[in-house]
Protein backbone atom coordinates (compact mmCIF):
# COMPACT_ATOMS: atom_id res chain seq x y z
CA UNK A 1 0.00 0.00 0.00
CA UNK A 2 1.63 3.32 -1.18
CA UNK A 3 -0.06 7.04 -0.98
CA UNK A 4 2.11 10.04 -1.85
CA UNK A 5 1.88 13.09 0.15
CA UNK A 6 -0.30 14.85 -2.73
CA UNK A 7 -2.55 11.65 -2.08
CA UNK A 8 -2.83 12.37 1.78
CA UNK A 9 -3.06 15.96 1.38
CA UNK A 10 -6.46 15.62 -0.52
CA UNK A 11 -7.87 13.01 1.55
CA UNK A 12 -7.40 15.29 4.56
CA UNK A 13 -8.51 18.28 2.53
CA UNK A 14 -11.67 16.03 1.49
CA UNK A 15 -13.03 14.82 4.83
CA UNK A 16 -12.12 18.48 6.07
CA UNK A 17 -14.67 19.98 3.05
CA UNK A 18 -16.44 17.27 3.04
CA UNK A 19 -16.69 16.77 -0.72
CA UNK A 20 -13.91 15.37 -3.04
CA UNK A 21 -14.64 19.11 -4.86
CA UNK A 22 -13.87 20.83 -2.34
CA UNK A 23 -10.75 18.51 -1.35
CA UNK A 24 -9.90 18.92 -5.02
CA UNK A 25 -9.85 22.85 -4.82
CA UNK A 26 -7.71 23.53 -1.79
CA UNK A 27 -5.48 20.69 -3.78
CA UNK A 28 -5.27 22.73 -6.75
CA UNK A 29 -6.62 19.60 -8.49
CA UNK A 30 -8.93 18.75 -11.33
CA UNK A 31 -12.00 16.66 -10.39
CA UNK A 32 -11.74 14.11 -12.45
CA UNK A 33 -7.55 13.66 -11.39
CA UNK A 34 -8.91 13.65 -7.16
CA UNK A 35 -11.33 11.75 -7.64
CA UNK A 36 -8.80 8.76 -9.81
CA UNK A 37 -6.88 9.53 -6.28
CA UNK A 38 -9.10 8.52 -3.72
CA UNK A 39 -10.47 5.42 -5.99
CA UNK A 40 -6.83 4.20 -6.00
CA UNK A 41 -6.52 4.43 -2.38
CA UNK A 42 -9.37 3.05 -1.91
CA UNK A 43 -8.17 0.04 -4.33
CA UNK A 44 -4.91 -0.27 -2.95
CA UNK A 45 -6.19 -0.24 0.40
CA UNK A 46 -8.96 -3.04 -0.43
CA UNK A 47 -11.56 -1.16 1.44
CA UNK A 48 -13.74 2.51 0.69
CA UNK A 49 -12.72 5.39 2.87
CA UNK A 50 -15.22 7.76 2.43
CA UNK A 51 -19.25 7.06 2.95
CA UNK A 52 -20.60 8.83 -0.44
CA UNK A 53 -24.31 10.56 -0.06
CA UNK A 54 -25.51 13.69 -2.38
CA UNK A 55 -25.00 15.63 0.70
CA UNK A 56 -20.88 15.11 0.41
CA UNK A 57 -18.94 12.61 1.46
CA UNK A 58 -17.58 11.11 4.99
CA UNK A 59 -15.08 9.29 6.34
CA UNK A 60 -15.46 5.38 7.10
CA UNK A 61 -13.93 3.41 9.67
CA UNK A 62 -10.96 3.31 7.59
CA UNK A 63 -10.52 6.48 6.56
CA UNK A 64 -10.93 8.02 10.62
CA UNK A 65 -7.66 5.49 11.18
CA UNK A 66 -5.96 6.98 7.64
CA UNK A 67 -6.88 10.25 8.62
CA UNK A 68 -5.20 10.25 12.15
CA UNK A 69 -2.01 9.19 10.68
CA UNK A 70 -2.24 11.03 7.17
CA UNK A 71 -2.45 14.34 9.40
CA UNK A 72 0.51 13.11 11.67
CA UNK A 73 2.52 12.14 8.75
CA UNK A 74 2.05 15.55 7.04
CA UNK A 75 2.98 17.36 10.23
CA UNK A 76 5.83 15.91 9.94
CA UNK A 77 7.02 16.74 6.83
CA UNK A 78 5.66 20.31 7.39
CA UNK A 79 8.55 20.23 10.03
CA UNK A 80 11.19 18.80 7.18
CA UNK A 81 10.29 21.09 4.98
CA UNK A 82 10.65 23.62 7.57
CA UNK A 83 13.92 22.48 9.46
CA UNK A 84 15.91 22.16 5.56
CA UNK A 85 14.30 25.12 4.68
CA UNK A 86 17.12 27.48 5.66
CA UNK A 87 19.97 25.28 3.89
CA UNK A 88 17.95 25.49 0.53
CA UNK A 89 17.58 29.37 0.74
CA UNK A 90 13.68 29.24 -0.13
CA UNK A 91 10.82 28.72 1.48
CA UNK A 92 10.78 27.11 4.65
CA UNK A 93 7.60 27.15 5.92
CA UNK A 94 3.92 27.11 6.53
CA UNK A 95 1.29 27.76 8.93
CA UNK A 96 -1.96 27.03 8.46
CA UNK A 97 -4.55 29.71 10.26
CA UNK A 98 -8.19 29.64 10.62
CA UNK A 99 -10.30 33.05 11.23
CA UNK A 100 -13.70 33.59 11.73
CA UNK A 101 -15.45 36.07 9.53
CA UNK A 102 -14.70 39.23 12.14
CA UNK A 103 -11.10 38.38 12.75
CA UNK A 104 -10.53 37.69 8.83
CA UNK A 105 -12.06 40.87 7.19
CA UNK A 106 -11.53 44.13 10.09
CA UNK A 107 -7.81 42.60 11.88
CA UNK A 108 -5.74 40.16 9.76
CA UNK A 109 -4.83 41.86 6.78
CA UNK A 110 -2.68 44.99 9.09
CA UNK A 111 -1.55 41.92 11.40
CA UNK A 112 -0.66 39.72 9.16
CA UNK A 113 1.67 41.95 6.89
CA UNK A 114 4.02 42.77 9.65
CA UNK A 115 4.54 39.14 10.00
CA UNK A 116 4.62 37.94 6.28
CA UNK A 117 7.05 41.41 5.54
CA UNK A 118 9.33 40.00 8.67
CA UNK A 119 9.37 36.48 7.30
CA UNK A 120 9.84 36.44 3.86
CA UNK A 121 10.72 32.64 3.90
CA UNK A 122 7.31 31.85 5.75
CA UNK A 123 3.45 31.40 3.82
CA UNK A 124 0.37 31.79 5.49
CA UNK A 125 -2.81 29.31 5.10
CA UNK A 126 -5.30 31.30 5.82
CA UNK A 127 -8.94 30.03 5.51
CA UNK A 128 -12.75 31.38 6.90
CA UNK A 129 -14.48 29.18 9.77
CA UNK A 130 -17.03 29.13 12.40
CA UNK A 131 -15.31 30.23 15.95
CA UNK A 132 -16.49 26.15 17.18
CA UNK A 133 -15.38 24.47 13.80
CA UNK A 134 -11.86 26.07 14.23
CA UNK A 135 -11.69 25.26 17.89
CA UNK A 136 -12.06 21.31 16.86
CA UNK A 137 -9.72 21.25 13.55
CA UNK A 138 -7.28 23.30 15.93
CA UNK A 139 -7.20 21.13 18.71
CA UNK A 140 -7.65 18.06 16.17
CA UNK A 141 -3.65 19.63 14.33
CA UNK A 142 -5.42 20.67 11.32
CA UNK A 143 -4.53 23.68 11.66
CA UNK A 144 -1.25 25.92 13.77
CA UNK A 145 -3.42 28.33 15.23
CA UNK A 146 -7.06 29.54 15.00
CA UNK A 147 -8.64 33.31 15.87
CA UNK A 148 -12.36 32.67 17.48
CA UNK A 149 -14.87 34.47 19.23
CA UNK A 150 -14.42 34.67 22.75
CA UNK A 151 -17.93 32.88 24.14
CA UNK A 152 -16.53 29.34 22.24
CA UNK A 153 -15.54 27.06 24.69
CA UNK A 154 -12.36 26.33 23.37
CA UNK A 155 -11.43 23.11 25.82
CA UNK A 156 -7.78 21.96 26.69
CA UNK A 157 -6.29 24.78 23.93
CA UNK A 158 -4.13 27.75 25.37
CA UNK A 159 -5.88 30.57 24.96
CA UNK A 160 -4.25 34.47 23.79
CA UNK A 161 -6.40 37.87 23.90
CA UNK A 162 -6.53 39.52 20.30
CA UNK A 163 -8.86 41.79 19.39
CA UNK A 164 -12.48 43.21 20.97
CA UNK A 165 -15.20 44.56 18.29
CA UNK A 166 -18.84 44.69 18.30
CA UNK A 167 -21.56 43.45 15.69
CA UNK A 168 -24.61 46.61 15.33
CA UNK A 169 -26.94 46.74 12.84
CA UNK A 170 -26.88 49.18 9.72
CA UNK A 171 -29.31 51.03 8.08
CA UNK A 172 -30.34 53.24 5.17
CA UNK A 173 -30.31 56.70 6.98
CA UNK A 174 -33.97 56.94 6.37
CA UNK A 175 -34.99 53.31 7.65
CA UNK A 176 -37.54 53.78 10.41
CA UNK A 177 -34.18 51.87 12.88
CA UNK A 178 -31.66 54.16 12.25
CA UNK A 179 -32.54 56.73 15.10
CA UNK A 180 -32.92 53.70 17.30
CA UNK A 181 -30.11 53.72 19.87
CA UNK A 182 -30.13 50.21 20.12
CA UNK A 183 -32.34 46.58 18.88
CA UNK A 184 -32.57 43.15 19.51
CA UNK A 185 -31.30 40.69 16.97
CA UNK A 186 -35.21 39.45 17.57
CA UNK A 187 -36.52 42.98 16.50
CA UNK A 188 -34.33 43.20 13.08
CA UNK A 189 -36.03 40.23 11.36
CA UNK A 190 -39.15 41.65 10.76
CA UNK A 191 -36.67 43.61 8.14
CA UNK A 192 -35.33 42.70 4.71
CA UNK A 193 -31.08 41.73 4.85
CA UNK A 194 -27.89 42.32 3.14
CA UNK A 195 -25.44 39.81 4.08
CA UNK A 196 -22.46 37.98 3.15
CA UNK A 197 -22.41 34.75 0.73
CA UNK A 198 -23.75 31.71 2.18
CA UNK A 199 -20.10 30.53 3.00
CA UNK A 200 -19.32 33.23 5.55
CA UNK A 201 -19.11 32.25 8.96
CA UNK A 202 -20.53 35.25 10.31
CA UNK A 203 -23.84 34.48 7.96
CA UNK A 204 -24.20 30.81 8.64
CA UNK A 205 -24.02 32.12 12.32
CA UNK A 206 -27.06 34.47 12.08
CA UNK A 207 -28.90 32.22 10.02
CA UNK A 208 -28.62 30.25 12.47
CA UNK A 209 -29.20 32.40 15.65
CA UNK A 210 -32.58 33.29 13.49
CA UNK A 211 -33.48 29.76 13.53
CA UNK A 212 -33.03 29.62 17.20
CA UNK A 213 -35.38 32.33 16.91
CA UNK A 214 -38.21 30.58 15.19
CA UNK A 215 -37.81 32.49 12.47
CA UNK A 216 -35.83 32.89 8.68
CA UNK A 217 -33.24 35.53 8.15
CA UNK A 218 -35.07 37.28 4.92
CA UNK A 219 -32.05 37.76 2.48
CA UNK A 220 -32.23 40.45 -0.70
CA UNK A 221 -28.85 40.26 -1.26
CA UNK A 222 -25.65 38.24 -0.61
CA UNK A 223 -21.89 39.66 -1.56
CA UNK A 224 -18.18 38.92 -0.64
CA UNK A 225 -17.53 41.80 1.73
CA UNK A 226 -18.62 44.06 4.39
CA UNK A 227 -18.15 47.21 2.73
CA UNK A 228 -20.35 46.26 -0.02
CA UNK A 229 -22.86 45.36 2.51
CA UNK A 230 -22.81 48.79 3.43
CA UNK A 231 -23.09 50.19 0.19
CA UNK A 232 -26.06 48.60 -0.75
CA UNK A 233 -27.89 49.24 2.83
CA UNK A 234 -26.88 52.38 1.87
CA UNK A 235 -28.78 52.17 -1.30
CA UNK A 236 -32.22 51.37 0.36
CA UNK A 237 -32.63 47.53 -0.49
CA UNK A 238 -32.05 45.95 3.02
CA UNK A 239 -30.35 46.29 6.72
CA UNK A 240 -27.02 44.94 7.16
CA UNK A 241 -24.84 43.11 10.09
CA UNK A 242 -21.15 44.05 10.60
CA UNK A 243 -18.82 44.99 13.03
CA UNK A 244 -18.94 48.28 14.70
CA UNK A 245 -15.26 49.04 13.28
CA UNK A 246 -16.44 48.61 9.35
CA UNK A 247 -19.62 50.40 10.30
CA UNK A 248 -17.42 53.71 11.73
CA UNK A 249 -15.24 53.54 8.78
CA UNK A 250 -18.62 53.16 5.96
CA UNK A 251 -20.59 55.97 8.05
CA UNK A 252 -17.77 58.29 7.52
CA UNK A 253 -17.93 58.21 2.99
CA UNK A 254 -21.52 56.94 3.27
CA UNK A 255 -25.01 58.02 4.24
CA UNK A 256 -25.67 55.20 7.00
CA UNK A 257 -27.52 54.12 10.23
CA UNK A 258 -25.67 52.67 13.09
CA UNK A 259 -27.92 50.90 15.61
CA UNK A 260 -26.19 49.37 18.93
CA UNK A 261 -26.90 45.46 18.35
CA UNK A 262 -28.76 44.64 22.37
CA UNK A 263 -27.66 40.67 22.00
CA UNK A 264 -24.88 39.68 24.67
CA UNK A 265 -23.35 37.32 21.69
CA UNK A 266 -23.14 40.89 19.55
CA UNK A 267 -19.63 41.89 21.94
CA UNK A 268 -16.70 39.84 20.24
CA UNK A 269 -14.19 39.35 22.05
CA UNK A 270 -11.50 37.48 19.68
CA UNK A 271 -9.23 34.88 21.23
CA UNK A 272 -5.56 33.49 19.59
CA UNK A 273 -5.98 29.61 20.27
CA UNK A 274 -3.07 27.20 19.88
CA UNK A 275 -2.06 23.48 21.11
CA UNK A 276 0.12 23.45 23.78
CA UNK A 277 2.68 25.64 22.77
CA UNK A 278 5.45 23.39 23.00
CA UNK A 279 3.84 21.29 20.34
CA UNK A 280 3.75 24.65 17.83
CA UNK A 281 6.61 24.73 14.75
CA UNK A 282 8.75 27.66 14.97
CA UNK A 283 7.12 29.52 12.27
CA UNK A 284 3.49 29.01 14.38
CA UNK A 285 4.87 30.24 17.63
CA UNK A 286 6.23 33.27 16.03
CA UNK A 287 3.09 34.13 14.14
CA UNK A 288 1.35 33.81 17.73
CA UNK A 289 3.66 36.46 19.28
CA UNK A 290 3.43 38.95 16.36
CA UNK A 291 -0.75 38.64 16.65
CA UNK A 292 -0.51 39.20 20.20
CA UNK A 293 1.69 42.43 20.11
CA UNK A 294 0.26 43.57 16.56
Amino acid sequence: MRYDLTDLRLFCETVDAGSITGGAEKCALALAAASTRIRRMEEALGAPLFTRSRHGVSPTEAGRTLLKHARAMLAQSARLKEDLGAFAGGLSGEVRLLANTNALTEFLPEALSSFLAAHPQVSVDLEEKLSDEIVGLVAEGVADVGIVAGTVDVGALATYPFRSDRFVVVTAAGHPLAGREAVTFAEVLDCEFVGLERSSSLQRFLAARAAREGRPLRLRVQLRSFDAVCRLVECGVGVGIVPQSTAARAARTMSLGVVELADDWALRELKIVVRAEAQLRPFARELVESLRAA
